[in-house]
């Protein structure tokens, strides 16, 4: 009988594997005859769009021009080191540095006339490509940021407790793009154990290890404070007997940017719509005992050097209170004109928010930021000083962003 039981067994076993081999024949067969679907190409929108001159905007200047001077020549002074053909790309189109440089050359020349909103609108429209920053729905989400001014000591106190540290001699930045051109503009940070990269440490780890205290460039009274200076890039240390100290941004750990405005609105501590850098540090000041783990929750860590100017941008020029912008360096030409329409606040007193109003201005190309990306998003600079504060802190307004050039048969 226990025979028998083992070839009834074996037989059905076996019918079973006939079976599943006929059913897959039959999927593959039917597969093989089926018509194959070609996966649909999605093409990614230009980050600019060359626009008609009949769509060109009205160009006032809400600041009589002010500081522009001052802005074109930053620009112009990075310009002019690199090679006269390299290329920029606007859009679909690409233009020479040689071409950026006269474009700004000329624009210069003619708001030294100090012409009317109507008379530069004309001369734009007349000589002039626009390209409209194609965000989401055409708007751009314009945001800001200022040169924070802190007090400090070259040396550890018992007030001056937080140091700001110089990058580290282990920290390794690789550019992936000597890799494989599909890896152009991407870089990994990390640190060798061995012969093995491995990410850098976070910033709660970097905050509590006693090894890079050796390389502080100097030490705040705020960990708060100190936050919001790696949060801006740059700042003034303000010493003993009136010295100063710039700092500018060197490096990072590698650590992606995480926004502790965004912790604290999921966590339910701050409403959305009341969210802003001075709400920020309200709400830590009043919740001393969560600060750690709040800062902590930015993993991203900013390394400073020190310089004679500033603070500078990614063009490593000084930038120009309310003209300078931080955008994408991926995808927008560096150093480039632009002119932006969006809302600014009103100050009614020392660090009091008031109403919001319109403006338009011409602005510059020269910084960018870690979370600055894609074409719908910018950052303007505002300076130091409370209104620059105000400005930074609330500044989360959808607007308008062109990029202007020269047309090739406007040269002269």
């Amino acid at each position: 009988m226990k025979t028998r039981g083992t070839d009834k067994k074996s037989i059905a076993q076996g019918l079973r594997m006939s079976l599943s081999r006929l059913a897959l024949g039959m999927v593959l067969l039917l597969s093989a005859c089926a018509p194959v679907k070609t996966p649909a190409v999605v093409e990614t929108p230009p980050a600019l769009v060359k626009l008609t001159p009949s769509a060109y905007p009205a160009l006032p200047d809400d600041l009589n021009y002010e500081g522009l001077n001052r802005c074109i020549q930053m620009s112009l002074a990075y310009l002019r080191k690199l090679p006269r053909d390299r290329a920029f790309s606007f859009g679909t189109d690409s233009y020479t540095a040689a071409h950026l440089i006269r474009s700004l050359e000329v624009f210069q020349e003619f708001i030294q006339t100090g012409p009317s909103a109507d008379q530069i609108t004309a001369m734009i429209r007349s000589d002039f490509e626009v390209y409209r920053a194609a965000g989401a729905s055409e708007k751009v989400l314009f945001t800001g940021y200022y040169e924070p001014v802190l007090k400090g000591s070259l040396k550890e106190t018992p007030h001056y407790r937080y140091p700001i540290y110089s990058r580290p001699d282990d920290l390794i930045a690789v550019d992936l793009s000597a890799f494989s051109a599909k890896y152009a503009g991407e870089t990994i940070t990390g640190r060798f154990t061995g012969q093995t990269l491995v990410p850098y440490y976070d910033r709660k780890t970097i905050e509590n290890r006693e090894i890079f205290k050796g390389q502080a460039l100097a030490w705040v009274g705020d960990p708060v404070d100190l936050f919001f200076l790696h949060i801006q890039g740059s700042g003034k240390i303000m010493l003993d007997q009136g010295k100063i100290l710039n700092v500018h941004y060197h490096a990072t750990n590698g650590h992606p940017y995480r926004s502790i405005g965004k912790v604290l609105i999921d966590q339910g501590k701050i409403p959305k719509s009341e969210i802003s850098m001075q709400a920020i540090r309200a709400y830590l000041k009043s919740h001393p005992e969560e600060q750690d783990t709040v800062l902590s929750a930015n993993p991203s860590f900013v390394f400073f050097k020190t310089e004679t100017d500033g603070p500078l941008g990614n063009l490593n020029v000084p930038l120009t209170p309310g003209r300078s912008l931080a955008v994408d360096k991926k995808i927008f030409p560096p150093a480039a004109l632009m002119y932006i329409q969006a809302q600014k606040p009103v100050m009614t007193e020392p660090g009091q928010l008031g109403a919001w109003e319109d403006f338009g201005r011409f602005a510059l190309n020269q910084d960018t930021g870690g979370a600055i990306t894609g074409p719908g998003r910018a950052d303007i600079f505002w300076g130091n000083g409370p209104y620059a504060e105000l400005a930074a802190g609330h500044l989360q307004h959808r607007g308008d962003m062109y990029f202007l050039i020269l047309k090739p048969t406007a040269l002269p």
